[in-house]
């Protein structure tokens, strides 16, 4: 039976581009005076330029520019049960990012769960949804023992249509009934009847002939993707008890977090540099300055008591003896 207060944990990542080392040192050495270009004007400085570095090194399939470092961000929130047996909410909702990795990210929701009363060894229902990564899940699942893991619904879903444009023409009314049959076995609750089933499809694509390698390769990896989880697709259980089977808060979180300021084009990060970034859009989003605040001048007491330096920061002038 369903508890009355349910705690929800979703994760996800994004990889914001960040400066590589190459980069870094270009932007940090000395810069070639204006007078060194015949005319000045950005045109020509550019076309100069241009010509003075060469062509640029074609890149080769799967060789990114982008040099991305994923940013995990984690959404939590309780639902609580109300009058008419659904779960309503979310309540509370909290977000936290970090690039400090997925460890750092799962202590944080650790941290968070026990000081809402879903300690290691609550009875009442902690349910995660996650991505499908193997090592969030692992890193999780040493934190919160007796959680109910949730494999994000859509995911599925936008795999067994990558799968189907293999058999099907995009747009065709044949592709959207092949993947809405299968869908129908997913929301089901019938994971294992729709491996077994694209399992046998596999075995109808012929060995040998033009396509086929691709499309027997595309429902292997799927798979080998949904096997090891179906404990995570019970989807059809959880509809019935009104609990989460997608990651539209996080997905959320993560697009306004941290695409929204830190993916944009031409955009280069030091990590150094976007971790305190992400902090403060989270602090925002939660509505936690007074927190904040406090926390800041607590750390300026202390840093005054061990007789440290301190940074005044005031839009207002100072008299140097009050400063002292």
């Amino acid at each position: 039976m369903v508890k009355c207060e349910v705690l929800v944990i979703e994760e996800d990542g994004k990889c914001p581009p960040t400066a590589t080392e190459a980069e870094l040192a270009k932007r940090r050495g000395k810069r070639r005076p204006q007078h060194a270009y015949a005319c000045g004007c950005q045109r020509h400085r550019g076309r100069r330029k241009r010509q003075a570095r060469a062509s640029k090194k074609r890149r080769k399939k799967g060789d990114k520019s982008k040099n991305g470092k994923e940013a995990m961000a984690v959404v939590m929130y309780t639902l609580k049960r109300g009058a008419d047996g659904k779960l309503h909410g979310p309540i509370n909702k909290k977000v936290w990012a970090t690039f400090a990795g997925r460890q750092a990210a799962a202590w944080w929701a650790r941290g968070e769960a026990t000081k809402r009363g879903f300690g290691p060894d609550t009875t009442k229902i902690v349910q995660i949804v996650v991505d499908g990564a193997k090592g969030l899940k692992q890193k999780l699942e040493a934190l919160f023992s007796n959680a109910v893991f949730t494999l994000d619904v859509c995911h599925v879903v936008e795999k067994l249509w990558e799968v189907g444009h293999r058999f099907h023409a995009d747009g065709s009314e044949e592709l959207k009934a092949w993947v809405e049959d299968l869908k129908a076995l997913l929301y089901a609750g019938q994971a294992a009847e729709l491996v077994e089933r694209l399992r046998s499809y596999w075995r109808q694509v012929p060995v040998h002939g033009p396509g086929t390698k691709a499309r027997r390769e595309a429902q292997r990896k799927l798979i080998g993707y949904l096997e090891p989880r179906l404990s995570m697709m019970r989807y059809g259980e959880w509809i019935e008890q009104d609990l989460v089977i997608g990651s539209g808060q996080v997905e959320g979180a993560v697009r306004h977090v941290v695409g929204e300021r830190l993916d944009c084009a031409g955009m280069r990060w030091t990590q150094g540099k976007a971790e305190p970034l992400l902090h403060l859009r989270c602090i925002e989003l939660n509505g936690d300055w007074e927190p904040f605040f406090t926390w800041a001048h607590q750390r300026h007491r202390e840093h005054l008591q061990k007789r440290q330096p301190v940074k005044i920061l005031t839009d207002q002038p100072v008299d140097l003896s009050q400063a002292a």
